[in-house]
């Protein structure tokens, strides 16, 4: 099979460099998607390290047509005059969740292969392995993956000199971008042609203990904040041990706290937006006190959420159904959108959420937006389609919108709420 279709590629490019751009991208798409299947002839890990290797290498469809403008979206853009600030502008709301490029080697691809941003991390501060292999379970009859990798990093020293490298090469952050063109250069955010955001997620070491975590969040904010576009703490992995426990309103002003007065101090008066991710488990009592220590901490939007301890019955029967770890993909999507409207509820849809869990498609994604989402991430779904789905998704949130009458993505956050008023 695999030679079949590299022979059918083979024959296709003599006419390929003929083709106008957006048929240049169709042609890739297509090719991605038909080898996407033979991953899956690989055991998890394996599939997942080669994906990485691949895209590190350029590997990826190039997606060379621009976003319609329905689905843009700037957030953070607040103020004025001198203290006014631009934020950041997203050409789509689909994201790729962290997880996927852990250690920031294979972002310029999947930036280029039509994401509106990409997450890189979970980055801590000393290299760590994770947990011990295997530890990647794949339920394709749920469309689903259980994962225990357990924050297995290469430290943040590996991860900054590669995104510091890509910024070198003239891939600045819209802030510095924004700062150029101020400065008499052409770059500009509202040019079509500017680079989908980067977003640089922060964990912490497996053997920080608790009441020293928000030492290991500091310096991964001083480390690589000048390279991200916004900064994620993630407290919400299930593979880390206590590592949810900071959860609580407790250590979550503490933390928050920290965190910001450390991206306030970063050179240059770059402020990266800080978001909190938050897991799917979580109480109402506990939602109510995590809007409350992110209102006290301003902190600037919360991504909701990680993967999920609980099994659903279908679940629980499959062969890897009791593996440890968190639960990832389609079992998701109800669980994670409804705690999303809880957040969305409790923080009267005054901080920019980014709705995770269980998207596969464009309708999933605009489910996540009409429950108060402004962006959405996936992870699992790429892992098993490929960035193949990436056009048709962009396509389906498209036809949801016009199907409803909204005439921009922004419209559309928080629908739901507004019509059970």
């Amino acid at each position: 099979r695999f030679a079949t279709l590299l022979g059918a590629a083979a024959l296709g490019f003599g006419g390929y460099h003929l083709l106008p751009d957006a048929r240049k991208s169709e042609a890739q798409f297509a090719i991605f998607s038909a080898l996407s299947p033979l991953f899956r002839l690989m055991d998890a890990e394996t599939a997942h390290e080669l994906g990485i290797e691949l895209l590190a290498r350029g590997v990826a469809p190039l997606e060379m047509r621009l976003d319609d403008e329905r689905l843009r979206v700037t957030l953070w853009n607040h103020g004025s005059g001198k203290k006014q600030h631009a934020g950041v502008t997203f050409p789509n709301p689909v994201g790729l969740a962290a997880g996927f490029d852990k250690d920031a080697k294979a972002f310029p691809a999947l930036l280029g292969s039509g994401f509106g941003f990409v997450e890189i991390g979970s980055v801590t501060p000393k290299p760590q392995p994770g947990n011990p292999k295997p530890r990647v379970f794949r339920l394709p009859e749920h469309a689903a993956v259980i994962n225990r990798y357990g924050f297995n990093s290469e430290g943040h020293e590996p991860a900054e000199l590669r995104l510091r490298a890509y910024r070198e090469a003239g891939n600045p952050t819209q802030y510095a971008r924004r700062e150029k063109k101020n400065a008499g250069g052409a770059a500009t955010t509202s040019d079509a042609s500017f680079s989908p955001p980067l977003g640089v997620n922060l964990g912490k070491n497996k053997l920080t203990p608790e009441a020293l975590a928000y030492e290991d969040y500091v310096e991964g904010v001083r480390a690589l904040g000048a390279h991200a576009d916004y900064l994620v703490v993630n407290v919400s992995s299930p593979n880390t041990p206590g590592l949810r426990d900071l959860q609580s309103k407790k250590f979550l002003e503490k933390l928050m706290r920290k965190v910001r007065e450390a991206r306030d101090g970063l050179p240059d008066g770059r402020r990266p937006p800080v978001l909190l991710k938050i897991a799917p488990d979580l109480t109402e009592r506990d939602v109510r006190d995590v809007a409350s220590a992110a209102r006290k901490a301003k902190v600037d939007g919360i991504i909701v959420s990680n993967t999920t301890v609980a099994r659903p019955d279908g679940v629980r029967a499959h062969p890897h159904g009791g593996e440890a770890g968190g639960l990832s993909g389609a079992p998701l999507m109800d669980a994670s959108t409804e705690m999303l409207r809880l957040v969305y509820s409790a923080t009267g849809g005054a901080i920019p959420l980014v709705g995770c869990g269980g998207v596969s498609d464009g309708k999933d994604a605009y489910r996540k937006i009409r429950a108060g989402a402004s962006l959405v991430q996936l992870y699992t779904a790429f892992a098993y389609q490929g960035p193949g789905m990436l056009p048709k998704m962009k396509k389906e949130l498209l036809e949801c919108l016009d199907k409803d009458g909204f005439a921009s993505v922004r419209e559309a956050v928080g629908a739901d709420h507004r019509e059970m008023k």
